[in-house]
């Protein structure tokens, strides 16, 4: 079975404050079924890691590392979201439209959801769309 994960999920393996259980099993259950990823995540993850240089949690060294890891892993980007589906996760559930986006991708793909994100997490129980760790 296929994984969505969302920026917050992924950054969590390279920012040691920022691992939690969670981000640690979506890495090893991402190693054996790789994930799908709307295209806003590749903007919002180098976004991550720029704003982590800027607040020095990171070096530019370790910018180039970690994305090398990244171009290396089993990561489809979707670009074929349903936009009226996104739209309407968010406005149902006051998330941003970005957010949305990944609700919107696990939903149509039936996909377990990865994410660190309290207020995405919460949305998709709402929604009944499985979360990592707590698929049926």
């Amino acid at each position: 079975m296929v994984l969505v994960v969302d920026a917050s999920m992924v950054l969590g393996w390279f920012f040691p404050d920022e691992t939690k259980p969670a981000a640690e099993a979506a890495r090893r259950q991402f190693a054996t079924t790789g994930a799908v990823v709307p295209a806003l995540w590749w903007f919002e993850v180098r976004n991550a890691l720029i704003v982590g240089e800027r607040r020095e949690r990171i070096d530019v060294t370790q910018t180039a590392e970690i994305l090398a890891q990244l171009v290396a892993l089993p990561i489809h980007i979707d670009r074929e979201p349903d936009g009226d589906a996104v739209m309407a996760l968010a406005r149902a559930h006051r998330l941003t439209f970005y957010d949305a986006a990944y609700l919107e991708l696990a939903r149509r793909l039936d996909a377990p959801l990865g994410t660190l994100d309290r207020h995405l997490t919460a949305a998709a129980r709402a929604a009944a769309v499985p979360l990592l760790g707590e698929e049926a």
